[in-house]
């Protein structure tokens, strides 16, 4: 398959050790503007390693990640969080502030970030935010109000706040229903569709996979053994992708 030719996140040779255990052994991989990008793999194969690497929240043993034309270990503090902000990494947990209503929680980016906004722009900014995820009505509540996929869509809502080129999704079905896992799928389209954004998705979920994927990237023993459309992938004989598929996917 052709690859980018204008990639805003390029990785290279990115290898990554934590003692004797190698989880990342050398990946390469491209990622064009605008484009869904779906990392999959079993649990504990290094593909919340790979995204902790692209914000700088991990250093790589060798290799490099260049994001939107920045080699990420290289920014110093004040450049990774300038940085930051233009990537936007929707954790698996959602990481809501439990002390702080739906309302704060949304408004924290950006008065942590932005200056000079009047509180009826913030106001209007939060109010926007939870009317694209189809919240509004949870501004006043609590994160303990709300179920799992809620809570989901609400981190995904102020993930979205300061508008990033880039989002990271960690596993963003993981412990969620078959018809909130949908919903969330259709949310992550959206996200690309309204904000043109490029975005990484890591998952075990061959159902998030094939429903919001561009392209694949089978992550096995430490590298992407294949990279392409979804039914490109699992067309694959290998028969680790193929015991991955029969497993794991459900129609």
């Amino acid at each position: 398959m052709t690859q980018p030719t204008d990639p805003v996140i390029s990785i290279h040779g990115l290898k990554k050790s934590f003692g004797d255990l190698h989880v990342l052994r050398g990946i390469d991989l491209d990622v064009s503007r605008g484009e869904n990008v779906v990392v999959l793999g079993r649990s504990g194969t290094g593909k919340s390693v790979l995204i902790k690497i692209i914000v700088g929240l991990l250093k790589p043993d060798a290799g490099s990640v260049v994001v939107l034309g920045q080699d990420v270990e290289k920014l110093r503090d004040q450049e990774l969080d300038m940085f930051r902000q233009k990537v936007g990494f929707s954790f698996q947990s959602s990481a809501l502030y439990d002390s702080m209503s739906i309302r704060e929680n949304l408004e924290f980016p950006l008065i942590r970030n932005v200056r000079d906004l009047t509180q009826g722009e913030i106001d209007r900014a939060v109010e926007e935010a939870l009317d694209d995820v189809g919240l509004s009505q949870t501004i006043n509540q609590m994160p303990s109000e709300l179920s799992g996929g809620q809570r989901k869509r609400i981190g995904i809502a102020r993930t979205l706040m300061l508008k990033p080129e880039i989002m990271l999704y960690d596993e963003p079905t993981a412990g969620l229903d078959p018809i909130t896992s949908i919903e969330i799928n259709n949310l992550i389209n959206e996200v690309k569709e309204r904000f043109k954004a490029t975005s990484i998705i890591i998952t075990h979920d061959l159902t998030c996979a094939k429903t919001t994927g561009d392209r694949v990237a089978m992550l096995l023993d430490g590298r992407f053994e294949r990279v392409g459309p979804f039914e490109e992938v699992f067309a694959d004989p290998d028969e680790r992708i193929q015991q991955f598929y029969n497993y794991k996917f459900v129609d």
